[in-house]
């Protein structure tokens, strides 16, 4: 008998229906002989009107009561869909974060997983129950405090459990039938990606792709947990991530070796850019700079280092950070002005990244002509600009950012002439 990891995203559990779905889809898999591990995020936009909640109430809630907030919507939905699969004839029993063993640093809002120890699914697992687990959520051992993970937490708890159980496969349920070629809410012609290798997920995921967590797919590739990403609201095969250098993705019959292949376009608007201007030209000072941010617990993506227009001897450094870690980047790089001796910072949140993923991009220089040639064509200009061997990254204004998404993926002949079908979810 093998054992399958669930997860089933906010869309999927939004109202009563979705729920009533979601709990048929597990008794259909337990009824084939598998057993399953459920993990659940909050209902709907439950986590956004959480948030809107309290910051009507205060500007600055504290990080501990903020996380002991956002973590009961995973309560809500696990305890709703235990509910629902009982009703259904079927036995079920629901678990929060901390007693599902998820044990986390003490990092309020963004933790990170530091062990895992499920005695307690396993054990409902073993006397034939489905095991319904609230995402996102752990616990510090130091503190005893609940934590939360951040944005799509719940596929990493997912992931995570999947790990420690050895199950066979994690899959990741959504409101898409699997991941596309772009955002099908911007790129209506988008195409279902069959098979796409670890690494180019995470290039997708790690450029703004929601689809899939970064994390979730960092700690699947780790260890060697497939993945496979699948829509709640159809029977369609969806997507699988390979998490083996063995596991080859297959290429076309009569497709030249040679020709890069490109997996999608991805684009990501919860980014904000910091230029830290006039900084001394002396060796040591990024290093300042960049300790002040990693002091802030800050997580620095994209970082261009430019002549500064301020004097000689000057230079600017900028860099891109989420938008909801700017505030404490700032404050902390105030604090240190006197001591590093920059003269000014500069922030702009009205900014969006744009990103090509393939393997073999670095070796084929027509890709970045063609790439760039389809911004200019569209009237997009570029800001800053980052590359990997199978990723182009470019920082442009939020106003131009779905005309990039769309030329970029003409381009490159990734439209199809079916329209991809978004099931649910508001996109918040």
């Amino acid at each position: 008998m093998s054992l399958i990891v669930q997860k089933f995203g906010g869309s999927s559990v939004s109202d009563a229906e979705g729920i009533k779905r979601v709990a048929r889809r597990i008794i259909d898999t337990k009824a084939t002989g598998h057993d399953v591990v459920a993990v659940v995020s909050a209902m709907g936009d439950t986590t956004d009107d959480l948030l809107d909640l309290a910051g009507q109430l205060t500007t600055e809630p504290p990080a501990r009561e903020m996380d002991m907030l956002l973590s009961a919507g995973e309560r809500i939905s696990m305890a709703l869909l235990a509910m629902t699969i009982d009703g259904l004839g079927a036995k079920a029993v629901s678990f929060t974060g901390s007693q599902a063993g998820m044990i986390t640093d003490a990092v309020h809002g963004k933790a990170r997983v530091i062990d895992v120890s499920p005695q307690r699914v396993r054990q409902a697992v073993d006397r034939g129950y489905v095991a319904i687990v609230a995402g996102f959520q752990g616990m510090s051992p130091d503190s005893n405090d609940v934590t939360t993970m951040g944005r799509g937490g719940s596929d990493t708890t997912a992931v995570a459990l999947a790990a420690a159980l050895n199950a066979d496969v994690c899959e990741i349920y959504t409101d898409v039938d699997g991941v596309y070629t772009a955002d099908p809410r911007i790129v209506a012609s988008a195409q279902k990606i069959d098979k796409i290798s670890s690494e180019e997920m995470l290039e997708l995921a790690a450029s703004g792709a929601k689809i899939l967590h970064l994390r979730c797919v960092e700690y699947a590739r780790r260890f060697g947990v497939p993945l496979h990403v699948r829509s709640s609201f159809s029977t369609n095969e969806g997507t699988w991530v390979l998490p083996s250098p063995d596991d080859k993705i297959k290429i076309q019959e009569g497709e030249p070796l040679e020709q890069p292949i490109i997996s999608g376009v991805a684009h990501d608007r919860s980014e904000a850019k910091v230029t830290v201007v006039g900084v001394p030209d002396v060796p040591g000072k990024a290093a300042e700079i960049f300790g002040v941010i990693a002091g802030a617990h800050s997580n620095i993506d994209m970082i261009v280092q430019n002549v500064s227009t301020s004097g000689k001897d000057k230079t600017d450094i900028s860099f891109t950070l989420p938008i909801v870690e700017g505030k404490d980047a700032l404050d902390a790089l105030r604090d240190a002005q006197e001591r590093v001796g920059f003269e000014g910072i500069e922030y702009d949140d009205q900014v969006g990244k744009l990103s090509l993923i393939g393997a073999g991009m670095r070796s084929n220089p027509g890709v970045s002509y063609k790439f760039f040639h389809a911004l200019h064509e569209a009237g997009v200009n570029v800001d800053m600009i980052s590359t990997s061997e199978i990723r182009i990254s470019v920082i442009t204004h939020a106003d131009k950012l779905d005309d990039a998404v769309r030329a970029v993926h003409n381009a490159f002949g990734l439209d199809t002439d079916v329209e991809a079908t978004v099931y649910g979810g508001t996109g918040r």
